[in-house]
């Protein structure tokens, strides 16, 4: 796991970028070594944190043994021992033991898109072809290692993160994107390619671009899941496949030359891949837990019965968060603004984890690829009304059933209809649905948010992300699979891999997750929407029932709790002063969100007449980021 950047130049003004800067900024995502490279009016920078061949040959920027390309690589590619023997077997020979080694010659093989079409892994590289002067930069195929670009009037800058992008390009634009800062009210997150800043852009997962002269010169998709593949397993054979997969999966995870462990929540995906890992090694496993002095947060016993039924040697914290100091210093790194508030928590248990090990494992995709969401049920529901024409029958015995108990009730307040979401979502089309139970600041609510001229310089419909995956997953026939594939192109890379990756990689810390093995993912999303939500509305049904034989009975089907913060009481109490300075006193976000609105939901948060967390914690965010970077609008 490493940190990656460059520029190719077109104005031949070297002055124009500042390499060393840059790859200082990202020192946190690799302590252990560092380089650059400079040639034909490319630099290279590059940050490593060791985990396959500790040795000096692993050094980056790296160059072939011709001297025509040159590389800079994070991530890891899982399958690089089969990829060596391949190579060996064809007449290459390699100085060191590293991944890096063979992806480069792997590229110097096949090509660009040959290259990518074989690699298993986790992965954002840059290749700099001296003979064709063109650029190549990948990520991989589920978006779990970033990478944010800029063109420029001296040519492209490349960078896993944006502080380093302007580190490297110190007169690029901060100027903000009113289209992105609407969809992160939305979502929570900015979705790809776009980032707050309208001069920079994220490349999306499964994509890959060419450069040339310092100009994008192609741009283009190299994977996708084939939505019209379809499995024939049965129910006990796609159970037994699955259990395959994914101990194939873990197995590749566990190869490192440094301290290896996993985080363990107590949920499903955690628990099941630290079973799968204590399957396949002999000597107990660390596992790492954070609780919280809140109950209502609190999953560290049940990760503490997994410990004890799988002997792992388990390491738990009671987590008494410094929001205050995290916060800013995070939002620093993500760039962007992000309110995804479980980032804390997950920076928590990285840095406890990082006391022992450099590399954990975690149960990251699970929920996308198996249908682990509550709105997964509330979508599938009402897809299945719609689908038996009952729809407006059900709306109609639903609104009545709310008038009459509004009739039954004495005194009290009334519930209009539709007033839970269950019944609001009843009288929404299908994208609109899914964005309602997944909103922030539903659209009516952002309308009487935003100042009008702020408004009015937005480009698109917030449905835009989701519209374009939905558009893909047309062959699917199962309506949850197109729900799922959705997920898995926003939600997924956007908001949880984000997150992981920032959360880990400030401590120095690499994470890998069995479900993001892109075989796994193409296995799932082949499998019948029935074996996903099961019997009563059973989320992650095939999953469950595979592994069941793993755990005491009954483990795996409680309540699901995520893995969030109380960021209610955090607002309240010691965020108090912070959100009074940085929200209600910010000059730019004056211009973008009405007074009025933002001061009545601070003053009914804080006087306790409404819980508006969700909403006040997503523009403090906004508002750190704004004052961090110092965004102009």
């Amino acid at each position: 796991m490493c940190g990656i950047l460059g520029y190719l130049d077109s104005a031949r003004r070297p002055g124009a970028w500042r390499l060393d800067a840059a790859v200082g900024a990202l020192h946190h995502r690799g302590p252990d070594d560092s380089g650059t490279w400079l040639g034909g009016g490319v630099g290279l920078g590059f940050v490593r944190l060791s985990i396959i061949d500790l040795s000096p040959a692993g050094h980056q920027p790296m160059l072939s043994p011709d001297g025509r390309y040159t590389i800079v690589f994070n991530g890891e590619i899982y399958n690089f021992p089969e990829l060596r023997s391949q190579l060996e077997a064809a007449g290459e020979r390699f100085v060191g033991h590293s991944d890096t080694e063979v992806l480069l010659r792997l590229f110097q093989r096949l090509g660009l898109e040959g290259c990518v079409a074989r690699l298993r892994g986790m992965f954002a590289f840059a290749v700099w072809d001296s003979s064709e002067h063109t650029l190549s930069v990948v990520r991989d195929r589920l978006g779990v290692k970033p990478l944010v670009y800029a063109e420029t009037a001296n040519g492209f800058a490349f960078a896993s993160e944006i502080g380093s992008l302007f580190e490297l390009v110190p007169d690029l634009s901060r100027r903000v994107d009113p289209t992105a800062i609407d969809h992160y009210l939305t979502y929570q997150y900015v979705p790809s390619p776009r980032t707050g800043f309208a001069a920079i852009r994220k490349l999306p997962p499964a994509h890959a671009m060419v450069v040339r002269d310092g100009r994008i010169e192609r741009c283009f998709r190299y994977w996708d899941i084939d939505p019209t593949q379809r499995s024939q397993l049965s129910f006990a054979e796609a159970a037994e496949a699955l259990r395959e997969q994914v101990l194939e999966a873990t197995r590749l995870r566990m190869v490192a030359d440094v301290p290896l462990g996993a985080f363990l929540s107590g949920g499903v995906d955690s628990s099941i891949t630290v079973a799968a890992m204590a399957r396949q090694r002999g000597d107990a496993i660390k596992t790492y837990a954070i609780g919280f002095e809140d109950e209502g947060l609190d999953e560290s016993r049940y990760a503490r019965e997994v410990a004890r039924h799988l002997g792992t040697d388990h390491h738990e914290a009671i987590c008494r968060p410094d929001a205050v100091a995290l916060l800013p210093q995070l939002i620093g790194q993500l760039g962007e603004p992000f309110a995804d508030n479980s980032i804390l928590p997950t920076y928590y248990v990285a840095e406890f984890a990082r006391r022992d090990v450099t590399v954990a494992l975690t149960g990251d995709g699970g929920d996308e690829a198996f249908a682990g969401y509550r709105r997964h049920l509330h979508l599938d529901r009402v897809d299945r009304l719609e689908g038996r024409g009952l729809l407006p029958a059900w709306r109609g015995l639903r609104r009545a059933t709310v008038a009459l108990e509004n009739g039954l009730r004495r005194g009290g307040r009334k519930r209009a209809f539709p007033h839970a979401v269950g019944d609001q979502i009843l009288t929404l089309p299908p994208l609109e649905r899914f964005r309602h139970l997944v909103a922030y600041f539903p659209e009516a609510e952002k309308a009487g948010l935003l100042v009008p001229a702020f408004r009015a310089a937005i480009e698109e419909d917030s449905l835009a992300s989701l519209q374009a995956a939905w558009d893909r997953s047309a062959g699917q026939s199962d309506r949850l699979n197109r729900w799922l594939y959705v997920d898995s192109q926003t939600y997924l890379p956007d908001d949880i891999l984000a997150k992981v990756d920032i959360a880990s990689m400030a401590v120095s810390l690499e994470c890998r997750s069995p479900f993001l093995d892109h075989r796994v993912v193409e296995f799932a999303a082949s499998l019948p929407a029935a074996y996903k939500l099961g019997p009563r509305g059973r989320g992650k049904h095939l999953l469950k029932s595979a592994f069941a034989d793993w755990f005491p009975a009954g483990f795996l089907d409680r309540k699901k709790m995520g893995f969030s913060a109380p960021t209610g009481r955090w607002l309240r109490e010691d965020l108090q002063p912070m959100l009074r300075h940085s929200l209600l006193g910010s000059p730019a976000l004056q211009g973008w969100l009405q007074p009025a609105t933002v001061n009545r939901l601070v003053d009914d948060h804080l006087s306790g007449r409404a819980s508006h967390a969700k909403r006040l914690w997503s523009l403090l965010c906004l508002a750190l980021w704004v004052e961090r970077f110092g965004v102009v609008g």
